[in-house]
């Protein structure tokens, strides 16, 4: 009986998802902001032109407010005398884009009025991050609403930098996706940079026998040591390191030619050659010859993303600025 209720629940989990997900519609503001995508590229634009760095931590923010509640805003509410919300919880304190993310809300304001959400505009953000830096383009389903809740221990659903490939799908299930939306969405780490922080645990004192040998062994040795020369010590919290050396402002298949040498640069990245599967599709892209290949498995993937646990219809709200509730 008890398998029987889970996968009822389960069932049930899923129609509710699937029927959330149907309500997302490419041409949601074809009416009410038709102008919408066109305001959104046009800030991007400006933005990227001037700071193209910018472009990798709006992806991270679209997937890091993803993974938290479902793709609802709630990333990017403000803590209150009475709540620590989750951009000031640990695995947040390095976000960055918040205070552009508000300009370009205001210009989505300023041409429609209380009509288009906060989530929506995250999920345009990040398409438009990874196509400006050359990546792959798709068409982003809109009517997400925003949530109106923000609590910082609720983080941990976070995939860490840290984690292993068990609780990495672990944690990908938790959002119905799957090992291939786990290695395609990693690849995201082609753009952008990382503090020392959230991988100096590989090159110093890696199980606690606080020595100088003491490293992750699964790391390429002369990439650690390239490593090491910008990540001085486990204390160095400002030091920032391309995610994807000598192209990391660009969207393309270097990720994958790093993770297949040992060369990613997050522990979570090195445990992708743990699983057959992951390693199998890593080898493959490794090669560079598949690049419309995998840019369309990009796409379907931050779609798949996108739709978790959307709030649609009358749920949530329209913020008129996405720190605060209305």
């Amino acid at each position: 009986m008890a398998s029987r209720a889970a996968l009822l629940t389960l069932l049930l989990s899923a129609f509710a998802a699937a029927s959330a997900v149907a309500q997302l519609d490419e041409k949601f503001y074809s009416q009410s902001c038709p102008s919408v995508e066109d305001v959104v590229r046009k800030e991007m634009v400006r933005a990227l032109s001037a700071a193209p760095s910018l472009a990798g931590p709006l992806l991270r923010m679209h997937f890091h407010d993803c993974f938290v509640r479902g793709c609802d805003g709630s990333v990017l509410l403000d803590s209150t005398a009475n709540n620590t919300a989750e951009k000031d919880a640990k695995p947040n304190l390095t976000l960055r884009g918040f205070s552009f993310i508000e300009r370009v809300k205001a210009a989505v304001e300023k041409a429609c009025p209380d009509t288009v959400s906060c989530a929506d505009l995250l999920a345009l953000m990040a398409r438009d991050a990874v196509w400006l830096s050359k990546g792959p383009f798709w068409a982003v389903p809109l009517g997400r609403r925003d949530g109106r809740v923000s609590i910082s221990n609720e983080t941990k659903q976070l995939p860490p930098p840290m984690g292993n490939f068990t609780k990495l799908t672990q944690l990908f299930a938790a959002k119905n996706l799957d090992t291939k939306d786990l290695v395609v969405l990693s690849a995201g780490h082609t753009i952008g940079t990382s503090h020392c922080f959230s991988f100096s645990d590989r090159l110093y004192n890696f199980t606690g026998l606080d020595n100088a040998r003491d490293i992750d062994p699964t790391l390429d040795l002369a990439y650690m040591a390239r490593l090491r020369g910008k990540c001085p010590s486990l204390d160095d919290n400002t030091t920032l390191v391309e995610m994807d050396p000598g192209s990391f402002k660009t969207f393309d298949l270097g990720y994958f030619a790093n993770v297949a040498k040992r060369r990613g640069l997050f522990h979570s990245d090195g445990a992708l050659l743990t699983d057959p599967f992951t390693r199998a599709y890593v080898l493959r892209h490794a090669t560079g010859n598949y690049k419309e290949e995998f840019f369309a498995d990009f796409a379907a993937s931050m779609l798949k993303m996108g739709a978790v646990d959307v709030l649609t219809g009358s749920q949530g709200e329209i913020r008129k600025k996405c720190n605060v509730v209305n």
